[in-house]
């Protein structure tokens, strides 16, 4: 870490006041550029427990930036985390009112739902399917706090200002059906998405890392560094296999998953 204590509180209260206002700050990135990835995360938790104060509750964990295009469009080879709260849970269907978000962004997922606790430095592929209670069809709603390019510079937003921005997570959308992870192979679930009735992406779970589970053994892993855990009845995103999709207000969603499900989403006009 290169970022102090007070550097952190700083950039979080930054973030924190971004959310209420719906103003979006300048890359952190830009006033700290020594900054490395454990200060990102640092930001993130500092952030989470703001929101906690507020009386909001942690629900589980999103996995980012599993697809090699995104983490060669970024420069990195692994992926980002961040925490999933109450507060951004919604049912297929329903209507995001305006002004919810800033600049909402939609993408489709696997959502792992825990029985068990899942934890450790050696995570295997059976103690994933094991402490999986099932698997669900979901929509991620993207938003950032961060402007995406800096106005002066050009310069688009890094890795570390996602991580710190809660690696730009804002909602999750569930779909109704539930599968047992065991029961389906999860590399050749896809999802049809639509935007106001035109197709916008197609993909399959194979995108995300080459299996989602191998996503959740990395987040498993990671949280191990840190000394946390995927605990039972948490709700986890195990990444997008699409590109994201620009959400306008009046825009209406529909993931088509097949056999596996489908979600749909508005946004109010």
């Amino acid at each position: 870490m290169s970022l102090g204590t007070a550097a952190v509180q700083s950039a979080a209260r930054a973030l924190y006041r971004a959310k209420k206002t719906g103003d979006q700050i300048r890359m952190i990135t830009l006033d700290n550029p020594d900054m490395d990835m454990d200060d990102a995360y640092q930001i993130q938790a500092a952030l989470m427990q703001m929101q906690y104060k507020d009386g909001k509750r942690k629900v589980g964990w999103k996995i980012g930036l599993t697809s090699k295009a995104m983490q060669l469009a970024l420069n990195i080879d692994i992926p980002d985390s961040g925490v999933l709260l109450d507060t951004m849970v919604f049912e297929t269907g329903a209507e995001v009112p305006q002004g919810r978000f800033i600049q909402p962004r939609i993408e489709a997922e696997i959502a792992f739902i825990m029985k068990h606790d899942l934890h450790g430095q050696t995570v295997s592929r059976e103690a994933v399917i094991a402490a999986t209670d099932c698997v669900t069809p979901s929509l991620e709603i993207l938003d950032t706090r961060i402007l995406r390019q800096d106005p002066e510079t050009g310069k688009s937003r890094s890795v570390l200002d996602t991580i710190s921005d809660n690696a730009a997570n804002a909602g999750i959308v569930l779909g109704t059906a539930r599968h047992k992870l065991e029961s389906v192979d999860p590399r050749w679930i896809g999802a049809i998405v639509a935007k106001n009735g035109l197709v916008e992406e197609t993909g399959l779970g194979a995108g995300v890392l080459n299996d989602p589970i191998e996503s959740m053994r990395w987040l498993a892993q990671r949280m191990h560094q840190y000394g946390d855990k995927i605990s039972a009845g948490d709700l986890v995103l195990s990444g997008s296999f699409i590109r994201p999709i620009e959400a306008d207000a009046g825009s209406h969603f529909q993931a088509d998953f097949g056999s596996f499900g489908r979600v749909d989403l508005n946004f109010a006009a």
